[in-house]
């Protein structure tokens, strides 16, 4: 089997050619093995149910029991292996509806859906948005997120960097769209919590209430599970909370959703730290029968420059950003310096503007096209005034009497190093340079503090500082003890701490009941099958991603607003009908090569369905040749593309989009329907020299044949479809 081949289509297609191929002479062995295949062909499909493994399982319990020829016990052997080695991508097929690897095409998940460390069902979502369906659309969000409208202001948007409509024009506008549905279900009251489980008389302490504690807390409590949640600060939401500055993510968001994990009974202790103020042998004497470490990456790097020690204003940029959400309110300096290129930097430095200082740069040793910060926050610290000094490597803290002056630096080429692609900062001899500044700020990484965590000592940590999990059940090496988010994967997104502490919360569950871990990381779920927005050609080329509203920049400057201002509802509802819904349409381009190769017809403008080398997408020329033949949907595996009669028109349509529409025609002697004018057409142009028109009148096959006969005319008519 090839390495990445799906297993259940390698299944689908071995037993295809046994059947095929007559090998399998033993009737019973034969009615076994295309029991099998149906089965295995409805999990491809995803018209599978909790029974199908089941039912193989006894199919191949009948089969074991068979002593059949050669072929036969190749077969049964083959069949054997692949259940046993795949047998979870089987059930996964099967739980989710969803093909990771595209090979069983019908249930290929969308891009955006697979780019999301979540595995939020995106396109499902945004269907229910563009129909107004906003409490609705969070159900859906919250079975893999419990944190919609945080992830709505905060989140990196891996899902919009993989968007197919981004290939067209630019993506859809994914992340707006969350905040404003969980904003307006809130504003409705109709933002609201499953129904958990009964009580299952276990108890769980998750330490740390960031993103991953907070998301592993909601699961297991809608599971029933008691669960208590330890947290060092006066409050929930971690870095959350400390680490991005309000004017990004009001503290209100946050307290809302926490308030809504708190509903389902989960308890919080603030101001408590693990390992000092409450024990592992205390938690345990209380009942607890799981651990799950949340503890983020808290601690800042050095710089590990001469100075760096020397001055009271140099502060580290995690605990300037906490220090400021914790009510400290003054200008860390009049002319202050970031040194970091991320996202942090750029929250230090829009923070320390709106603190007053006079002037705020940021060094970045690498070049802008390198910068890992967030593209739309550089450019709105650009608007607000802040500088960028890039190629700039700092080499000392010059200053006196406890005072900073300045921060000497060297200016910096990219030059290629053996073994990697990227570009390496190199200093410049000659090329010193001193930026004036009171006060400078690091913003260079963060690593795990594991202060508090003796108690967990057969935990494994790697060499990077973080706790060492298996990825697929985040479990440690110290049974009954599971870590996620940044204390795992180092400084990451909130995104992938939420994705991080929902598997937690299953491999938790799968721990106290008994179930075996999974071997590999679960396949998002599509969680609904919504159906497609009707809309025109026109209509759908039309649409553009609209502009966010912003604070203006005088008022950014000064006080801690949010700067985004969100759409108004007629923007987000026209923004989600721009969804291509690629969880119908998996783009494998048959439609354009069955209209341009096999019809001749060459209707279907999709540029953007390929991948590697996108061309121009134009809906509306579609119109310009099609003739409603009909050929490019009968091949679609998916329905994406239909072929449907309303209202006396033919319409073809693409996820809901309607390319072309014709009138239907009827006989003009009995009044069947008929294809198009233009089907019609272009059949009379392929059979000229075959066909001789009976009569100047549309007729139908049998009144064709009917003349025909009564003529002795010959023809050929054309079947309708």
């Amino acid at each position: 089997m090839a390495k990445d081949t799906c297993p259940v289509q390698t299944t689908l297609q071995y037993l295809s050619d046994r059947i095929a191929s007559g090998v399998l002479t033993d009737p019973k062995v034969r009615r076994i093995c295309e029991s099998i295949r149906m089965l295995v062909e409805e999990i491809s499909l995803g018209e599978a149910g909790d029974g199908h493994m089941a039912a193989i399982d006894d199919l191949m319990a009948e089969f074991e029991n068979r002593t059949p020829d050669d072929a036969a016990i190749k077969t049964r052997d083959f069949l054997k292996q692949v259940l046993s080695d795949h047998r979870e991508v089987f059930v996964s097929h099967i739980e989710t509806r969803n093909c990771p690897s595209h090979d069983c095409g019908v249930i290929a998940p969308s891009p955006c859906q697979m780019a999301c460390p979540a595995g939020i069902d995106v396109p499902t979502y945004l269907a229910l948005i563009a129909e107004g369906k906003d409490d609705q659309a969070i159900d859906v969000i919250r079975e893999d997120n419990p944190l919609p409208w945080v992830c709505g202001l905060v989140c990196t948007r891996p899902c919009e960097m993989m968007c197919v409509r981004g290939r067209i024009d630019t993506p859809i506008s994914i992340k707006f769209l969350k905040a404003f549905a969980a904003e307006r279900a809130l504003s409705d009251r109709r933002y609201t919590n499953p129904t958990p489980a009964p009580p299952n008389g276990k108890r769980i302490c998750v330490v740390g209430a960031g993103p991953g504690g907070l998301t592993c807390a909601y699961y297991l409590a809608l599971m029933g599970y008691k669960v208590e949640v330890i947290e060092s600060l006066p409050f929930a939401g971690g870095m959350l909370m400390v680490g991005i500055p309000r004017y990004r993510l009001p503290r209100e968001v946050i307290d809302r959703e926490v308030a809504m994990i708190e509903d389902l009974g989960v308890t919080f202790s603030f101001n408590t730290r693990f390992g000092t103020d409450v024990t592992y042998e205390e938690m345990k004497d209380r009942g607890t029968d799981a651990f799950f470490l949340a503890i983020g990456a808290h601690k800042a790097w050095d710089l590990g420059i001469k100075g760096e020690t020397d001055f009271p204003k140099v502060i580290d940029s995690i605990s300037f950003l906490k220090n400021v959400a914790l009510g400290d309110r003054h200008a860390p300096g009049k002319h202050v310096v970031i040194i970091g290129g991320g996202n942090v930097a750029i929250d230090a430095a829009r923070t320390s503007l709106r603190l007053g200082a006079d002037k705020v740069t940021i060094a970045y040793r690498r070049s802008r096209e390198q910068m890992p910060a967030d593209i739309e926050e550089v450019e709105q610290a650009e608007e607000e005034g802040i500088a960028f000094a890039f190629l700039t490597i700092p080499t000392e803290i010059t200053g006196s009497d406890g005072r900073i002056t300045g921060l000497a630096c060297i200016k910096a080429e990219l030059i290629a190093k053996k073994g990697t692609d990227r570009l390496a900062p190199v200093p410049i001899l000659g090329k010193e340079f001193t930026i004036q500044a009171d006060a400078v700020i690091p913003a260079i990484g963060q690593y795990v503090d594991d202060n508090g965590m003796t108690a967990f000592d057969a935990v494994n940590w790697t060499r990077r500082g973080t706790i060492e999990v298996n990825h697929a059940s985040m479990e440690t090496s110290m049974p009954g003890v599971f870590a996620a988010g940044d204390a795992v994967s180092g400084p990451a997104t909130v995104v992938e701490a939420i994705g991080g502490g929902k598997r937690a919360a299953d491999a938790i569950h799968r721990h106290l009941t008994g179930m075996p871990q999974p071997r590999m990381p679960k396949i998002p779920v599509r969680r609904r099958k919504v159906p497609m927005i009707e809309m025109t050609a026109a209509e759908k080329m039309r649409l553009s991603r609209p502009v966010m509203p912003m604070l203006n920049v005088d008022r950014r400057r000064t006080t801690f607003q949010q700067v985004e201002l969100g759409y108004d509802e007629a923007a987000v509802r026209k923004e989600a009908r721009r969804c291509l819904r690629c969880d119908a349409c998996r783009r494998c381009g048959k439609c354009v090569e069955i209209c341009r190769d096999k019809m001749g017809i060459d209707a279907l403008h999709l540029g953007y369905l390929d991948f590697d080398h996108p061309v121009k997408t134009d809906f509306r020329m579609t119109a310009e040749n099609c003739i409603t033949c009909g050929a490019c949907a009968a091949n679609c595996e998916n329905n994406a593309m239909t072929l449907e009669e309303k209202e006396g028109k033919r319409m073809l349509k693409l996820c809901g989009t309607i390319l072309n529409e014709q009138e239907i025609q009827t006989c003009d002697a009995c009044g069947a329907r008929l294809p198009s004018a233009q089907y019609m057409a272009f059949i009379s142009d392929k059979t000229a020299d075959l066909t001789q028109k009976a009569e100047q009148r549309l007729l139908c096959n049998d009144c064709q044949r009917r003349l025909s006969a009564k003529n002795h005319v010959p023809t050929r008519p054309v079947d309708p479809i």
